[in-house]
C-alpha cells in the first residue's frame, strides 16, 4: 500500500498545475491540487493574493476591506476554516445592536427592517414593523395578495414581477428593492426567486399567497435569527492567508504581478504568455522599463480570475463558449471610515442600512464596530468603523469619478445621513476606498442556465479547468465548494486519464 501511494505521489509530482488568479477560488484549486503532490504555481495580476479577501490597516486598525463574513448554509466555508486549523477564532455578529434598517422610505426617513421576511418580503403586511414602513394604503394592498386566486398564480421568474403583482409597488419598492440592491446590487426585476430564495415559487401554489409563502418558509428555518453569517476574529483575509501558508509549506509558487497575456496548447503541454512586468521600487513608483517575463508550462491550467478575462483566455480553445460576458457585472466601491465618535456608541441604526433605490446615492452602510464585537474592542472606546457602499447594476458609483479624499468625503456625508447623526470632517481618523468588479449575482434571471451552458464547454476541453464567482455565484459559501469540485475534476482528469 505505501509503495502504491509512493508511486501515485511521484505521478502527481510529474505534473505541473498553472492556476490563473491568486483570488479565493484560485487559491482553493491550486491548494487541492499540491495536497496530492501534484506541482503548483499560481499567478496573481495584482500586489496580492486573495481577490475579495482582503484587508489593511485604516486609522490603526486592521480591518476587512471586502468581504468581511461567509454564509453558513451548506457547512463548506466552515469546514475549510476547520482545516485550515482556524476554528477557534469563528466569532459570530453581535445580537446586541438590532437588525438592519432601511433609510429613504417617503414619509418615514429611515426604520428597522422588518424581521421575519424572506428577500424583504414580509409574512404579514400588518405587522407593526411591516406598516411603519408601508403605511396603511401599502399594508392594504400587500393584503390583497391573500384575496387573489389561487389560479392566478404562475411560477414567476422574476423577483420584482412577483411582488408587483402580488404585494404592489410600494412593498416592492420600500421593502424588497433595498434587500436586493443591498446585497445582489441588482433590481428585483433582475432577480430569479428560484435561486435566491429556493421554494419560495413552490410555497406560493401550496399556500395560495406569497404572504402566506413567506410564513411557510419562515416557519421551517432551522437556524437562528442572526445565525446565517459568521466572521472571523482579525478578519476573513486570515482564510485567504492561510492558504497561501499551506501552499507554500507544500512547495507551490505563489506569484504576484504576474498577469497572463494568452494561453497556448500543443499536444498535451499548455504554454502561459505572461505580460510584461514593470519594475517598481519600494515606494510602489515605476523604477524602469517593462520587462519581457518568459512563458511557463503546464499539464494542467485552472483559470481562476472575472469573467471577462477567463473568457477572453478560454475561448480561443474551448468550442462554443463566447470571448465576452453577454452582461458585466455591477462595480462596487466600498469605503471604510474610521471614526472617532461616541454618538455611535448607541448603535442609532443597528448593524447598518439599507437603502431604497433612488433615495441616497449610498446603497448601503454596514456599522462594522456594532456588528463585530472584535473590531469594536480592536477600535477601542469611543471609536466606530463603518463601511459605505456605492454601486449597483447598471449604475457606476457615485463615488467613481472622485478622488480618495473626495469618496471619504462622501462616504461621510452619506454615513451621517443614514445612522441619523450629525458627523463631522475632524472626527475621521482614517479611510480607504476599494474597488470591485463583481460577477454577475448567480440569482440573476436566466444566469443560471447561461453559466451551465459555459460550464459543460469548458470540461469538453483537455487540460483545462475554471473556477470563481462568475461560474459559482458569488458569496464564498458558493465558491468554496464549486472550487473543490472542479479542482477534483481537473487533477483526476489529469492523473488516471
Amino acid at each position: 500500500m505505501t509503495e502504491q501511494l509512493d508511486e501515485l505521489y511521484a505521478h502527481a509530482h510529474e505534473k505541473h498545475v498553472v492556476v490563473v488568479g491568486g483570488g479565493v477560488a484560485g487559491l482553493i484549486a491550486a491548494w487541492e491540487c499540491a495536497k496530492v503532490g501534484m506541482r503548483v504555481t499560481v499567478l496573481e495580476a495584482g500586489e496580492r493574493p486573495g481577490g475579495v479577501l482582503r484587508s489593511a490597516e485604516v486609522g490603526g486598525v486592521v480591518l476587512d476591506l471586502g468581504a468581511e463574513s461567509f454564509a453558513t448554509r451548506g457547512g463548506h466555508v466552515r469546514a475549510l476554516i476547520d482545516e485550515l486549523g482556524l476554528s477557534d477564532d469563528v466569532v459570530a455578529p453581535g445580537t446586541g445592536a438590532g437588525g438592519a434598517w432601511v433609510a429613504g422610505v417617503p414619509g418615514v426617513g429611515a426604520a428597522p427592517l422588518p424581521k421575519g421576511g424572506v428577500l424583504g418580503i414580509p409574512a404579514n403586511p400588518f405587522a407593526d414593523d411591516v406598516r411603519r414602513i408601508l403605511g396603511w394604503g401599502g399594508a392594504w394592498r400587500a393584503y390583497l395578495d391573500r384575496l387573489k386566486p389561487v389560479l392566478t398564480i404562475g411560477h414567476e421568474h422574476s423577483l420584482g414581477r412577483l411582488v408587483r403583482s402580488r404585494l404592489g409597488e410600494k412593498a416592492l419598492d420600500r421593502l424588497v428593492a433595498p434587500v436586493t440592491t443591498g446585497v445582489y446590487s441588482a433590481h428585483p426585476d433582475d432577480i430569479d426567486p428560484d435561486v435566491a430564495a429556493p421554494g419560495l415559487n413552490a410555497a406560493l401554489t401550496r399556500t395560495g399567497s406569497l404572504t402566506g409563502a413567506v410564513a411557510d418558509l419562515a416557519g421551517a428555518r432551522t437556524s437562528a435569527p442572526g445565525g446565517a453569517v459568521l466572521g472571523l476574529r482579525g478578519g476573513m483575509a486570515r482564510l485567504a492567508d492561510a492558504l497561501v501558508e499551506r501552499l507554500e509549506v507544500l512547495g507551490a509558487e505563489v506569484r504576484t504581478r504576474a498577469a497572463v497575456d494568452g494561453l497556448e496548447r500543443a499536444g498535451a503541454t499548455w504554454t502561459i504568455r505572461l505580460a510584461a512586468r514593470e519594475e517598481r521600487d519600494e515606494d510602489d513608483a515605476v523604477s524602469g522599463p517593462a520587462v519581457d517575463v518568459g512563458p511557463l508550462e503546464a499539464d494542467v491550467v485552472v483559470v481562476a480570475i472575472g469573467e471577462a478575462g477567463a473568457r477572453r483566455l478560454l475561448a480561443p480553445h474551448v468550442t462554443g463558449l463566447a470571448a465576452e460576458p453577454a452582461r458585466p457585472g455591477p462595480v462596487v466601491e466600498i469605503v471604510t471610515l474610521v471614526l472617532d465618535a461616541p454618538e455611535l456608541d448607541a448603535k442609532p441604526r443597528g448593524t447598518g442600512v439599507l437603502t431604497v433605490p433612488g433615495s441616497h446615492r449610498a446603497k448601503a452602510l454596514t456599522h462594522t464596530t456594532a456588528k463585530w464585537q472584535w473590531v469594536a474592542e480592536a477600535a477601542g472606546a469611543h471609536r466606530h468603523v463603518v463601511r459605505v457602499s456605492f454601486g449597483t447594476q447598471n449604475e457606476e458609483p457615485a463615488t467613481a469619478g472622485l478622488d480618495d479624499d473626495e469618496a471619504a468625503a462622501l462616504a461621510l456625508e452619506e454615513a451621517s445621513a443614514l445612522l441619523g447623526v450629525a458627523l463631522a470632517p475632524h472626527q475621521l481618523a482614517g479611510a480607504r476606498r476599494e474597488r470591485f468588479l463583481q460577477a454577475q449575482p448567480a440569482a440573476t434571471v436566466g444566469l443560471k442556465a447561461a453559466t451551465a451552458q459555459a460550464r459543460a464547454a469548458i470540461q469538453t476541453a483537455p487540460g483545462i479547468g475554471a473556477v470563481g464567482a462568475w461560474l459559482a455565484g458569488t458569496g464564498l459559501a458558493q465558491v468554496v465548494p464549486d472550487a473543490i469540485a472542479e479542482a477534483e475534476r481537473v487533477r483526476r482528469r489529469a492523473l488516471f486519464s
